[in-house]
């Protein structure tokens, strides 16, 4: 059974492959915007959750046709700050802005999972969940929020920050699962791939010989 990766998203896959799996990549390409308007008010676990099953459900014939016996995981994280829930800075005023808000102060990290099997190319069974991680906040300078801004990284991860990259100098801690902020929890993944009957350790990479 192949493992799918519905995500572009670098740091999870690095996360996956580092943990013993070989994913297959396949991209959603779902505008996530479209699909948090067409929900009416929903909780912070619903709009994550509901973001992670729509890139799902967008590459299941891709990957029907390429990989009939598969696993499907998909993930989208959001960052609730001050009530507010935000995703990737469009821009690097809006990322200065965030950081203006995020630093010194805590932050809750929402990362919503869908998981999808495919036996012989249909649709078999489907599960998802949710987890939260308290994200607290160092305080930078202007000028290392500048500078971290200037690199590029905040502009493409939900929240505008990191904790397996620069923006790890300025995080003081969690409350919560690591892997989640990375943007796939390991260990709820794992519980949701026992519930459509699949175990995490029969899709581990064979070692090297």
């Amino acid at each position: 059974m192949q493992f799918v990766l519905a995500s572009q998203s670098p740091a999870r896959l690095a996360l996956l492959r580092s943990a013993g799996l070989d994913p297959a990549v396949f991209v959603s390409g779902v505008d996530e915007d479209a699909v948090a308007a067409s929900l009416t008010d929903p909780s912070p676990p619903e709009l994550v959750a509901a973001l992670a099953a729509a890139k799902a459900e967008a590459v299941l014939d891709q990957v029907a046709a390429a990989h009939p016996d598969a696993v499907v995981v998909a993930c989208d994280s959001m960052l609730n700050i001050g009530g507010r829930m935000v995703g990737k800075p469009a821009n690097p005023d809006i990322a200065r802005q965030r950081w203006a808000a995020m630093a010194g102060s805590t932050g809750e990290l929402l990362t919503g999972h869908a998981v999808v099997r495919l036996d012989g190319g249909t649709r078999a069974k489907e599960t998802s969940g949710w987890e939260s991680t308290t994200v607290r906040f160092g305080t930078p300078s202007a000028a290392e929020i500048d500078a971290y801004i200037a690199t590029g990284e905040p502009l493409h991860v939900a929240g505008g920050f990191t904790i397996d990259g620069l923006g790890s100098w300025f995080v003081d801690g969690l409350d919560g699962g690591h892997t989640s902020v990375i943007g796939i929890s390991l260990p709820l993944t794992r519980r949701l791939l026992a519930e459509v009957g699949v175990s995490v350790v029969d899709l581990w990479r064979p070692p090297a010989s």
